[in-house]
């Protein structure tokens, strides 16, 4: 192979080399910015209608302002959560959904929707503290999945020994999964952050933590 084809392929390897290294920097920065907007474009498109065109700043300017359905939408669950704080408004708010609640097929979807977003507002950032490993589907095939909350309930009462919710998340998409209750005994906690989890969960496993926790001098010297 001659000197000219081997510059050849080193310009192409390096060309290539930059291409990729482009590729992995922009495309997050575009997919994070196209979500972005196609979530205030989402929220404008269900708020504004309800707001009088003559409330619109784009009836006033030559061009209209991305973001307003979305402070719009802000607002008004903040009031709705002011009203709802006293006895009064939560009154009013009851009778409101209330006929929701007396109807056979919507009341059981109203109310699994209600107890799912009570759950999540309430527990706030103790959602998913934790990343374990659990034998799944069977003994030997272990799975990444995160800790919910400690078994308890009807469920935790039906065993007798100390048990865990997990939810053991699909790859690539980990918004989908599987709640499991696993023995505390048979699970394996790690040290990485849950960022670090899902990051190896949607990259099915090609994305890895950087690097392992730094262990205590005492502890390393226990060993």
């Amino acid at each position: 192979m001659t000197k000219d084809s081997l510059k050849k392929i080193s310009i192409f390897g390096r060309i290539r080399t930059y291409f990729l290294t482009g590729l992995v920097i922009a495309a997050p920065i575009a997919i994070t910015i196209y979500a972005t907007l196609w979530v205030v474009d989402l929220v404008d498109a269900w708020v504004l209608p309800f707001i009088p065109k003559s409330y619109l700043p784009e009836t006033y300017l030559q061009f209209s302002i991305p973001g307003i359905g979305l402070i719009i939408a802000f607002v008004a669950l903040v009031l709705l959560g002011a009203v709802t704080a006293n006895f009064v408004g939560r009154y009013i708010v009851n009778l409101g959904t209330g006929w929701l609640e007396k109807m056979p097929v919507v009341r059981t979807m109203y109310k699994a929707l209600k107890q799912i977003f009570e759950t999540v507002v309430s527990q706030g950032e103790k959602n998913f503290k934790q990343v374990v490993i659990v034998e799944y589907p069977r003994r030997g095939i272990f799975a990444i999945a995160f800790v919910a909350t400690e078994t308890k309930g009807e469920v935790g009462s039906n065993f007798d020994e100390d048990m865990v919710s997990v939810f053991l998340p699909t790859t690539p998409n980990p918004t989908s999964g599987f709640l499991l209750f696993v023995p505390k005994k048979d699970v394996k906690f790690l040290d990485m952050s849950v960022e670090d989890g899902a990051k190896l969960v949607i990259s099915a496993g090609l994305v890895n933590p950087e690097k392992l926790p730094v262990k205590d001098d005492d502890s390393a010297g226990a060993k």
